[in-house]
């Protein structure tokens, strides 16, 4: 962790970010494709961690949305990351909203037919099971502990970026994300002593 619980790698980018964001909004198609390339990794993964296996198509929302409004931006790197977290937070929280309203449809065949892609190497796959074996457990934490915990480890936002993204205070977001991650950790001790965990 980097100064004030923030990731390392996130402030190592954010000067660079807020500079492509700037060029992006002057119309440099390079720069946002760099920004995106920057923020999209923990932007899905939050995603995923709200709508699960809809995330892909929930950031892609979130991406329309800030391209089209990219223009109305102000603000650095670590400001931009925020921003795009907000969005991405609005469009999942639609997501299920319309999911409660409509019925899901039956899984068809042919998505248990699909063939691997060209890169299933075993690194891949193995982190893959980690990374969502990972937001698997905080799905189970109660909502704002989970948003918490994704919005400053997997985004990356600060305290006070993550209340802005959230509707709430710097410290209700600290404690939140401190509880989820103290009981994120005591699923962990639960499961490698063979026990069930807290859900």
């Amino acid at each position: 962790m980097g100064q004030g619980g923030e990731p390392r790698r996130a402030q190592a980018y954010d000067g660079e970010l807020g500079a492509a964001v700037a060029r992006a909004q002057e119309g440099d198609e390079e720069a946002f494709a760099f920004a995106y390339r920057l923020v999209q990794p923990g932007l899905l993964g939050y995603a995923r961690g709200l709508v699960g296996d809809d995330a892909e198509d929930v950031a892609s929302e979130a991406w329309l949305e800030i391209a089209r409004d990219l223009g109305r931006f102000r603000g650095d790197g670590a400001g931009f990351r925020g921003w795009t977290a907000t969005i991405a937070r609005h469009r999942a929280l639609d997501h299920l909203r319309r999911r409660r309203v409509r019925p899901q449809a039956a899984t068809l065949e042919q998505d248990v037919l699909e063939l691997p892609g060209p890169y299933s190497t075993h690194d891949q796959a193995l982190e893959s099971m980690t990374t969502e074996r990972a937001l698997d457990l905080v799905r189970r934490l109660p909502r704002d502990q989970a948003e918490a915990v994704l919005l400053r480890v997997v985004v990356g936002l600060d305290g006070p970026a993550a209340a802005r993204v959230l509707g709430k205070r710097p410290g209700a977001v600290r404690t939140a994300a401190y509880r989820g991650l103290k009981r994120l950790a005591r699923q962990l001790e639960d499961e490698a002593r063979g026990g069930a965990g807290e859900r």
